[in-house]
């Protein structure tokens, strides 16, 4: 009989195993609390502001993300990156930002300073997404093996926090979302003391405002496939604003019940598609993902327009479960493109102007475009018919059925596809 000895593990040598795994949990409920904060509240606003007499204005609920969303690299980049641990500016920032979304229902019969209170939570709560993804990268070896294992945490977040709000307490159109997202935020301003230090990365570094904004990538980032991308991600982020906006009213005001606990179908076939993605990667390429993702969203709102006349549940739902390749299929998809066609030296500007042009600039044209539409139906009435919802949602999926015929014809990128389909 051979015997097998196993080596002993010291004390010293079972520390780190312990520490990494220790710091792993610690990460993973900080992306569960970080997007069980914005989901908890930012399915149901709608409802509640339409039940609260604001109907004309819920737009402006979905106009202060990409405000804040455009303004928060200059906060990381001048300040938060520079002089202060990652951990800390995290902290205060969600005590901040809760203690805002908690008083904000008090002003629900004062519309501006409703607006106001989202406004400065927003302001907050926008650099907290950069700051979370610094944080994890800082602490873990493998990046593209572990990152995504503690990502999907925050998915899991918004998935509990609709469920929570909507199927289980059943508080749609109240006040108690933004109560229960806020307290969350400080437990998570308060947890985020107890996170590993973090120094701040561009400690002692000259930063320019070109380079925060991602201009100084562009001189490198040439060719007309890319600037197509760019237009067309532009351009999808107005439907994908039409849709955060108004599906939840509209599921709501079709009589299904709990809307923010149906729209969580769509964060849960997120999560189903984003990891299918290196299979269909593999098999489409660059292009064809793209292509597949701006279809899904003329193809959603054909169905809700579809199912607007009768409330088709069917229709509706399907629309919803569509997200996942909706975002998945053109967002995650695009993110990948520029990481390809950037250089390591540029890779984070690339990433921060896509991300100004899409969730800052697109998504703030869209949420004023699709408020602006919305009230040329609403007119003084306090909720949109059925036929009008049909008109109303078809008008985003002829937008994005032209711009899946654009970006089909004009998008020839070779270089960047996988050896399969090239």
């Amino acid at each position: 009989m051979v015997r097998m000895v196993l080596p002993r593990l010291s004390p010293q040598r079972l520390a780190p195993i312990a520490m990494t795994k220790g710091i792993t949990s610690r990460l993973s409920l900080m992306m569960f609390l970080q997007f069980f904060v914005w989901g908890g509240w930012y399915v149901t606003i709608g409802n509640y502001m339409t039940a609260a007499g604001m109907t004309s204005v819920t737009h402006w609920a979905y106009t202060v993300g990409p405000i804040a969303a455009i303004l928060s690299p200059f906060f990381l980049g001048l300040v938060a990156d520079r002089f202060f641990p990652v951990e800390k500016v995290l902290g205060i920032m969600h005590l901040i930002g809760g203690a805002a979304l908690i008083a904000t229902p008090s002003f629900e019969k004062q519309p501006a300073l409703f607006i106001l209170g989202l406004g400065i939570h927003m302001l907050c709560y926008m650099p907290t997404l950069g700051l979370t993804n610094s944080l994890a990268f800082h602490h873990i070896e493998n990046q593209e093996k572990q990152f995504p294992l503690i990502r999907v945490f925050g998915t899991i977040g918004w998935i509990v926090a609709g469920i929570l709000v909507s199927a289980v307490l059943k508080a749609d159109a109240t006040a108690l979302p933004l109560r229960v997202a806020g307290g969350a935020g400080i437990l998570l301003g308060l947890f985020a003391f107890f996170l590993p230090h973090t120094p701040p990365p561009a400690a002692g570094t000259v930063i320019r405002i070109r380079q925060i904004v991602g201009l100084d990538a562009l001189a490198q980032l040439r060719g007309s496939s890319f600037w197509i991308f760019i237009v067309c991600s532009f351009l999808l982020c107005i439907p994908l604003a039409v849709y955060y906006n108004f599906a939840p009213i509209f599921v709501h005001d079709l009589g299904l019940p709990a809307p923010a606990f149906k729209m969580s179908f769509g964060q849960m076939s997120e999560v189903l598609f984003m990891l299918s993605m290196p299979w269909f990667f593999r098999r489409l390429g660059v292009k064809w993902m793209l292509a597949v993702g701006a279809g899904a969203w003329a193809l959603r709102y054909g169905l809700f327009a579809l199912g607007a006349p009768d409330g088709t549940a069917a229709f509706i739902l399907g629309g919803i479960v569509l997200h996942g390749i909706c975002y998945d299929f053109f967002f995650v998809t695009g993110q990948i493109y520029v990481d390809r066609k950037a250089n390591p030296a540029i890779r984070a500007q690339a990433q921060g102007f896509l991300v100004l042009v899409t969730y800052g600039l697109g998504m703030l044209i869209g949420a004023q475009a699709s408020g602006l539409i919305f009230n040329s139906f609403l007119g003084d009435a306090v909720r949109l018919t059925r036929e009008q919802w049909t008109q109303f949602w078809t008008i985003p999926a002829v937008l994005g059925a032209v711009i899946l015929v654009v970006f089909v014809v004009a998008f020839r990128d070779r270089a960047v596809e996988p050896e399969s389909v090239r």
